[in-house]
């Protein structure tokens, strides 16, 4: 057999081979004194940091499920839907009965460009149903994004507690803004355990009569 034959026969990537993809990350940090003496005298680090890590998540959960029900996205199957890219207009109508106008999206990366970062919340309330939120509706909430305009809805931590709202600012003072009158604006103060937690991308609700 010629060598350029057997060169003809080898090479590229054979489907299988190598190590499975994974979405874990390695993570080096520096301890001070008395911790580093703490985690040394564990059996398993690795486990004892994991599971540290696992108790403040299961923690934060539990915190802003007093907001409603909490789902992060990167644990939802993902879901293809046909896409008709054509402007409809309340006038004549356009005929979308073909398959072949239409093409494949995948609906949870098209409403969230951050899965990892990204939180299904069923909501509870009706402080902000001028900004066509209602209580029942799902948000799709990204943390990744801690600095919302004032336009923007955020979910924001107050003292312990989680609330939906619009975050301004006036000269040096904070507000939590409803979009209903009829509940307060809050103010923060320097006094005030505060943060942004994530900010809202998406509204899944029914059509409301």
């Amino acid at each position: 057999m010629m060598e350029n034959e057997k060169k003809g026969r080898r090479g590229g990537k054979r489907e299988g081979a190598g190590r499975p993809r994974s979405d874990s990350k390695l993570y080096t940090f520096r301890a001070p004194g008395r911790m580093a003496m703490f985690i040394d005298a564990q059996d398993c680090k690795t486990e004892f940091i994991k599971g540290c890590i696992a108790k403040e998540m299961g923690a934060l959960d539990a915190g802003i499920g007093k907001m409603g029900e909490v789902y992060p996205v990167s644990g939802v199957t993902d879901l293809r839907l046909p896409f008709f890219d054509v402007g409809i207009v309340a006038g004549f109508p356009i005929p979308l009965d073909n398959d072949e106008r239409s093409q494949d999206i995948e609906l949870l990366k098209m409403l969230c460009p951050n899965p990892e970062a990204s939180y299904l919340i069923r909501v509870e309330g009706n402080s902000m149903i001028d900004a066509g939120i209602y209580s029942g509706d799902i948000i799709i909430v990204d943390k990744s994004n801690r600095d919302p305009s004032p336009s923007e809805v955020a979910v924001c931590e107050l003292n312990g507690d989680y609330t939906l709202k619009h975050f301004v600012k006036r000269g040096d003072e904070g507000w939590l803004v409803p979009a209903n009158p009829d509940y307060p604006e809050l103010k923060v103060t320097e006094d005030d355990d505060f943060s942004v937690w994530g900010t809202v991308t998406y509204i899944i609700h029914k059509p409301r009569g």
